[in-house]
């Protein structure tokens, strides 16, 4: 039988939450949120801060959703000095007033879809990108964009292609921390308005100093219009290019193929001038180099056009320096983005979307983005002063070593003082 000795009910069991809360607070984080987003209304008891502050630590505390704070956060996050904690409630009804409203788009083909952007949300998490020294002005970055599909059975959610329900968001990402946000209708295709999405993306970037050295793309921004973007922002693309005739009978012409191994796989490469694009508008269509590798199918079967048993992959660039197998490498680098993604579904709530409607949605998921990029800025401070914390951890191996410690707030000559039951250095982090 195990004897039980019960011991002070002040205990916080996440006491290392309140040295990711003094970072922020130190930071001017939210100086920059509340000056951004505006001073609420005298009576209000919170500010805008204040309530984000209080939506993070529920993820920096093992919760997945909002109704935490409530049901099992509370009592433990009350406990600090420092931090006034709001109900659930209080939390989802001041981020629902953050909305933007839905707009409508027309495709090529006549059908309407709708999308919500925030752009004062996309404002203020560049804002704190720059603020925490993530991003520096005029300075170059490597650019990621993709959409996927997000599941979700909300009231305005949409059958998707993966024959599920949900939203089909574009976000763009920069050394993987996510720098904007779109939402768009889960049965949108998948390049339709994606131009203009990617222009306000880029002029934002620009508009705060952030220029674009390599913008990299999967085959879903294949197209003129999207690539004629890409290029005007970038020094430098990559974006995967789809099959068609004219490149069919370019790659069945072409002899002069070199042998390189890339990821353990021995592919054959070749690099051909090309114009994408030419029967749209031929006049208007830019010459580029396209990269091509190519390796034997795991059977014999041929192909009805290329009449061997090759799969082609091919990459459109204005890289004319770089190698074959350098701009191979670099452009299958861009699983970064599908793993942001993974992460904000998995560790930053993503998956569980408090609101019924899309616009609502947005700010939440924006919002998230916001903490995912300030945990990135966290963990690489921490993992400084603690040898058994690292850079790359995930939110729950960082919550397993070092917000589940058992503190309290005690007082000692006038002054509020946090007890750590720990020997890991937290006296480094003096609050």
């Amino acid at each position: 039988m195990i004897k039980i000795e019960k011991s002070t009910p002040t205990i916080n069991p996440f006491g290392g939450i309140n040295f990711v809360i003094d970072q922020i607070n130190r930071s001017g984080i939210n100086e920059l949120i509340d000056n951004q987003l505006g001073r609420r209304p005298a009576q209000a008891e919170y500010s805008y801060s204040n309530l984000f502050k209080n939506l993070w630590s529920v993820f920096f505390c093992s919760g997945d959703c909002a109704e935490d704070l409530n049901e099992h956060l509370e009592p433990f996050l009350s406990r600090s000095p420092h931090e006034k904690i709001a109900d659930a409630d209080t939390v989802l009804r001041v981020l629902k007033s953050l909305k933007t409203e839905k707009e409508t788009v027309i495709s090529a083909t006549g059908n309407p879809y709708e999308i919500n952007k925030n752009d004062r949300l996309n404002q203020l998490n560049i804002s704190i990108l720059l603020l925490i020294n993530l991003l520096n002005k005029h300075q170059y970055y490597d650019f990621d964009y993709d959409n996927e599909v997000l599941k979700t059975e909300k009231f305005d959610a949409q059958d998707t292609y993966k024959h599920c329900k949900g939203y089909f968001p574009g976000m763009a990402t920069i050394n993987g921390m996510p720098v904007y946000f779109e939402n768009r209708d889960g049965n949108m295709h998948v390049k339709t308005n994606q131009e203009e999405v990617l222009e306000r993306c880029y002029n934002m970037l620009e508009t705060n100093g952030i220029k674009i050295n390599r913008s990299r793309m999967d085959a879903g921004s294949y197209s003129k219009k999207i690539v004629d973007v890409v290029a005007r922002h970038s020094r430098l693309f990559y974006i995967r290019a789809n099959r068609c005739e004219a490149l069919t009978n370019r790659l069945i012409e072409h002899k002069s193929w070199k042998k390189e191994e890339i990821n353990h796989i021995e592919y054959e490469v070749c690099s051909i001038d090309y114009q994408p694009f030419s029967s749209e508008k031929a006049q208007e269509a830019a010459n580029y180099r396209l990269v091509v590798m190519r390796c034997k199918k795991g059977d014999e079967q041929l192909d009805l056009f290329t009449r061997d048993n090759m799969k082609y992959r091919s990459i459109l660039t204005n890289d004319y320096e770089s190698s074959e197998k350098e701009i191979i490498e670099y452009y299958n680098q861009r699983g970064t983005e599908e793993r942001t993604i993974d992460v904000l579904n998995n560790d930053f709530g993503w998956k569980n979307m408090p609101f019924s409607f899309m616009e609502e949605n947005t700010v939440f998921l924006t919002v998230m983005m916001m903490c995912k990029n300030i945990y990135t800025w966290l963990i690489a401070i921490f993992s400084d002063k603690f040898t058994d914390l690292k850079k790359t951890f995930r939110l729950k191996k960082f919550i397993f070593r070092f917000i589940t410690v058992p503190a309290k707030w005690i007082k000692r000559g006038g002054q509020m003082i946090l007890k750590v039951f720990s020997p890991k250095p937290y006296e480094v982090l003096q609050i």
